[in-house]
């Protein structure tokens, strides 16, 4: 893909991109919220419905790679509205026919199509935005999918209490079928470019593979993995772990987990400016995923009121959020021109290691009886993906010191 000039921006396409990673959220946070609900309704337990959510992580870890190699050799738009159609019938048919049986294969269909997403997505911004404006792009596309997983149980869970469970999923679930209406119309403003010539210049130096298994990316995995862990532990978990912890209705707690779903999207517009406007993405990286984990700890060890545990996690959202932007530069500038799909598609995948460790794990640390482990765990794993992203900086700054110095004229 030929990467647009550094004063490019295309809004149409930013916003096209955007409302798409907005459905990707939505649907992953469409179902945690109503666990307490459907451990009754299908007979299971945390760690079974934590492993549903595995199920998902794990199709999707194993794919984004290779959808990664698939967009950039054919191109994001079409896979892209394929992948949102696809998501969409999936959580319909979990909604129409549900039975744990169909919940795992279902949410395998889910996992697939959420694998495009990453790859087809920074594809797509990194060949319409331009270096002056790309971190705010970064930023709003990443606050998109922010406010997916905001909206997801702020629209579910009022809707199960009016029209029920199956009906709420459903008809949330069918909205995505008019996003991919949306990015039908619009899909001329995508600048879908070719990058096979690209992709097999940069070849001639080094191969994707190579790439991806170089020092600088496979710590970038390993960043995303600890973000996604940590994450995942706060997000699908808190409303049941709160629920064991305080005694409050159902929508009661969903309004705490509320608090850190809005302002994870709040945190990446403003960490948006910060990222275009600092250079050591890393330092500022480690130093907010070391303010996360103290209101975490503080959950899990001290007798706080209800709504002092919601003041502390719209602060871990919000740095949580902050952190993004700086996350995505971290990455783009150590990956060679013509490999941003495959990189962003396997880095990406980190997300769905974490989203395979963690559902299963803090749901058996719920049905042990031990709701506080949930944010002790979520904080302690904040506390270790510190080293990760200082190392993924410093790789990356050699990284791209040595690729600089092999494309430059002999």
């Amino acid at each position: 893909m030929a990467e647009a000039s550094s004063n490019t921006l295309n809004v149409k396409a930013v916003g096209l991109i955007s409302g798409a990673h907005l459905y990707s959220h939505f649907y992953i946070l469409l179902l945690p919220p109503l666990f307490p609900l459907l451990t009754g309704e299908l007979d299971v337990g945390f760690t079974e419905l934590g492993f549903a959510i595995t199920v998902f992580s794990l199709v999707t870890g194993l794919t984004q790679t290779p959808v990664g190699f698939l967009v950039d050799r054919v191109g994001a738009r079409l896979l892209l509205i394929a992948a949102l159609v696809a998501e969409s019938i999936a959580f319909i048919v979990i909604a129409i026919a549900p039975s744990y049986p169909m919940l795992l294969v279902m949410m395998g269909l889910a996992g697939l199509a959420n694998a495009v997403y990453h790859p087809a997505d920074y594809s797509i911004l990194n060949g319409s935005v331009g270096e002056k404006h790309i971190g705010r792009a970064f930023s709003v596309h990443t606050a998109s999918g922010f406010f997916g997983g905001f909206l997801a149980p702020a629209i579910v869970l009022p809707l199960t209490t009016v029209i029920g469970w199956q009906w709420a999923v459903g008809l949330s679930a069918a909205t995505g079928l008019g996003m991919a209406l949306v990015l039908v119309v619009g899909a001329g403003a995508l600048q879908d470019a070719d990058n096979r010539d690209e992709a097999d210049g940069a070849a001639e130096g080094q191969s994707g593979l190579a790439v991806l298994l170089s020092v600088p990316v496979l710590m970038g995995l390993l960043f995303y993995v600890g973000i996604s862990t940590s994450g995942h532990g706060v997000s699908d978990f808190s409303v049941s772990a709160l629920g064991e912890m305080y005694p409050a209705a159902l929508t009661t707690l969903g309004g705490v987990l509320l608090a850190y779903l809005f302002a994870n999207p709040v945190g990446v517009l403003a960490g948006g400016w910060i990222a275009d406007s600092i250079k050591r993405h890393d330092v500022f990286a480690a130093a907010c995923f070391v303010g996360v984990a103290l209101p975490l700890f503080a959950i899990a060890g001290l007798d706080l009121p209800l709504i002092v545990v919601a003041a502390a996690l719209f602060v871990v959202g919000f740095l949580n959020g902050v952190v993004s932007p700086s996350r995505d530069m971290l990455i783009r500038a150590m990956t060679p021109p013509g490999q941003m799909g495959k990189v962003f598609g396997f880095v990406s995948t980190g997300f769905n290691i974490g989203g395979i460790i963690a559902p299963p794990a803090f749901g058996w640390l719920l049905d042990q009886g031990s709701p506080t482990s949930v944010y002790w765990g979520a904080g302690l794993v904040a506390l270790l993906t510190v080293p990760t992203v200082l190392v993924t900086g410093l790789q990356g700054r050699r990284a791209a010191t040595r690729w600089a110095a092999e494309d430059a004229p002999a």
